[in-house]
């Protein structure tokens, strides 16, 4: 691994020992899933020629969907799509009335990224980037860089909210002009969906609508025509944690959230959506318990259930909905090979052998699941290498036989059980009694 940079080793093993995704340098750990990438690749492919795709990315805890989602991430920034992605939480979902869906599109909007701005805050990249294309092309056709930017954005105003939107982008067109960065920065939060009333947008912008709970999709479909007209191929908008919505306690706030969720699959599904990709990762649970998940929301159980023909070894990944596969004991060994090669590049690396007795070790242990979900086996592992580094006269062997793992029990749903409760009684019922 000659070409791994000091910055993305640090980042590697930091976040690995954190049991976390790290941002930086996915491409030197990366192993398995070749044809769930390949599928996803090809859904990327799309958005970028003008369509739109939509997928549930579904496996257990610690099984590898965020590092599956920051692995198309990447992968979508290298083709030319502008990113925004988020973790939902309980203050931040798809459908609100109490701004927590307007916090979930700030939060995507702060981690917008491009290709030259991977990590986040692109958002006043895009903006400049539009603007000095339609001012340049206007020098090119003797055209002034206002007629060029209300031409280019009048198809926008075609949308559910798009005259507003327009009307800030030419209003940050004019602190450009003018060297006016307090109107600049008004307008990037208009966009940034920052503005919690409508009095204040007007004040700083003279615009009547802001991003609010009941605009956000419309929004999202608003940056996506936006991203295409600066020159970039598409937006594509990932969203992790989604078990966050299984979790709500209201079933009235979660239909209200699945009725989202079908909104925008019908759009994507039906073609109205263009340039634009989602990506949604959640648990079993979340797509499949039919009280809570998505599957309790009768139009979207149709719309995601298995092809009854898949069965049996047979594989259907064109669906909207991708279980990722395990990782097979092979994997794994790859995997552990390519930390082994970041922490320990010299000679005195550990022996292939000691790999073999640690995963035999964390076999006998937790049994398979130390390669289903491998995310404790990992920390475990670079936690082994991280010892062995600072303690030159340690033997690996006397590590591994003490070594205590566990499997990895994923989110604590105790709450989730004790409201769900043993008996399957309807939640509008819970509280009758005769």
């Amino acid at each position: 691994m000659s070409d791994l940079k000091p910055r993305e080793r640090d980042a590697i093993v930091q976040a690995l020992r954190a049991g976390v995704v790290p941002k930086l340098g996915l491409r030197h750990i990366q192993v398995g899933r070749a044809r769930e990438i390949e599928e996803l690749v090809r859904d990327i492919d799309r958005i970028a020629g003008g369509g739109s795709a939509i997928r549930f990315i579904i496996g257990e805890y610690g099984s590898g969907k965020t590092f599956f989602l920051n692995l198309i991430r990447l992968v979508a920034l290298e083709k030319g799509l502008v990113v925004m992605f988020a973790d939902l939480a309980p203050d931040r979902r798809i459908h609100a009335t109490g701004g927590q869906a307007r916090g979930l599109y700030a939060e995507m909007a702060r981690n917008l990224a491009t290709r030259t701005k991977p990590d986040g805050g692109a958002l006043a990249s895009v903006v400049e980037r539009f603007v000095a294309k339609a001012q340049q092309d206007g020098e090119a056709e003797d055209r002034s860089a206002g007629d060029m930017i209300r031409e280019r954005l009048a198809h926008l105003e075609e949308l559910t909210g798009g005259f507003d939107f327009a009307q800030v982008v030419r209003r940050y067109w004019e602190g450009h002009d003018g060297n006016d960065e307090e109107l600049k920065s008004a307008a990037l939060r208009w966009l940034r969906g920052e503005f919690a009333t409508r009095t204040d947008a007007r004040k700083a912008l003279g615009v009547r609508t802001i991003v609010d709970d009941a605009s956000v999709y419309d929004h999202l479909k608003l940056m996506s025509a936006f991203v295409t007209s600066a020159g970039y191929k598409g937006l594509l908008v990932g969203l992790d944690e989604m078990v966050n919505l299984f979790k709500l306690s209201s079933a009235q706030a979660r239909n209200a959230n699945y009725e989202q969720i079908l909104r925008i699959l019908n759009d994507v599904l039906q073609g109205s959506a263009a340039h634009l990709g989602f990506l949604m990762g959640g648990t079993p649970e979340f797509l499949m318990n039919t009280r809570r998940g998505l599957y309790s929301y009768e139009a979207l159980q149709s719309r995601l259930a298995e092809n009854s023909f898949a069965r049996e070894g047979l594989v259907d990944l064109s669906g909207p909905v991708v279980r990722l596969a395990n990782l097979t004991p092979e994997d794994l060994f790859v995997l552990l090979s390519n930390i082994r090669a970041i922490m320990q590049p010299g000679p005195d690396a550990l022996p292939d052998e000691a790999l073999e007795a640690f995963m035999t070790h964390c076999s006998d242990r937790i049994g398979e699941a130390y390669f289903r979900t491998p995310r404790n086996t990992v920390t475990a592992f670079v936690n082994l290498l991280a010892v062995l580094a600072q303690n030159p006269g340690v033997a690996w062997t006397d590590l591994v036989e003490a070594l205590d793992i566990g499997a990895d029990a994923g989110d604590d749903m105790s709450d989730v059980d004790e409201a769900i409760g043993a008996q399957p009684v309807s939640e509008d019922l819970a509280s009758f009694r005769l």
